[in-house]
């Protein structure tokens, strides 16, 4: 039998649709089997798919799982938020919403404003060197920053060094689904900051949350205060607000739906 399930197309971390990543969002009643979600990644073609389940455990409101169009990952921010907006678009009267992963612990996503917060696991990081890496990605590389998650920070001079990399895509990919990220301070925000997953499917992601999960200790330290403002410098380009809160990357922006409709399989 076919199912037919509720879908949103959200664009997370933005104000205006066509900009910031897009997320495919899809509310199931209970778990398909991992061949098919992932199938339905592949079919959307987006960064992530988000895939809902109502929560029995009493831990959260909903189950999360995210697919790349290659593979389940382990943490996604954007696709996180727009599942906040659009479980908050469906409750007026709701505040906050907690999602209760696999690998992460119980994500959550506040309203804040005309837009929302979401909190995530800060990802600490520590001095290291990656000579191969850093040559694919291209630029003068200043330091490397490592965490045992396959998180990878490569830090830059400048805005226009991390503007102008080209990186060797396919090199990055032999090297495993590592996330890259190469970092500057910013022009007209605080941070910017480009990244690469090719490795999982995803050449250039547009904003990634999980990536900020990363940057947002490193740059409260370096920059001496808990909250920065941001830029993910890639086409489509998104700005965030980033705060650490202890133990937490509190990443704040909008979403926009662009398409809402029904996903049949």
């Amino acid at each position: 039998m076919t199912r037919a399930v509720p879908y949103w197309h959200v664009d997370a971390f933005a104000d205006r649709p066509f900009t910031g990543n897009q997320a495919a969002v899809i509310l199931l009643d209970s778990w398909s089997e991992d061949a098919v979600l992932q199938a339905i990644g592949a079919e959307n073609l987006f960064a992530e798919t988000a895939f809902l389940v109502p929560d029995a455990s009493g831990e959260a409101e909903f189950e999360l799982r995210w697919f790349t169009p290659a593979l389940e990952v382990r943490l996604c921010g954007h696709a996180t938020l727009a599942s906040g907006h659009v479980v908050l678009g469906r409750e007026p009267g709701r505040e906050t919403v907690r999602f209760r992963t696999r690998q992460a612990g119980v994500l959550e996503v506040r309203r804040d404003g005309e837009g929302y917060s979401l909190a995530l696991p800060a990802i600490a990081t520590t001095p290291g060197a990656w000579e191969e890496a850093a040559a694919l990605l291209g630029g003068p590389v200043r330091e490397v920053w490592r965490s045992p998650d396959r998180y990878n920070v490569f830090l830059y001079a400048s805005e226009d060094e991390v503007r102008a990399l080209a990186p060797d895509f396919t090199g990055l990919a032999t090297l495993g689904d590592h996330q890259f990220i190469a970092t500057a301070p910013g022009r007209a925000s605080d941070v910017v900051s480009r990244v690469f997953v090719p490795g999982a499917g995803v050449e250039e992601d547009s904003v990634t949350g999980s990536a900020h999960a990363v940057l947002t200790p490193l740059w409260a330290e370096r920059l001496g205060r808990d909250r920065f403002t941001a830029f993910q410098g890639s086409q489509r380009g998104g700005h965030l607000t980033c705060r650490l809160d202890g133990g937490r990357a509190w990443l704040g922006g909008n979403c926009v739906t662009v398409v809402e409709g029904t996903f049949r399989f």
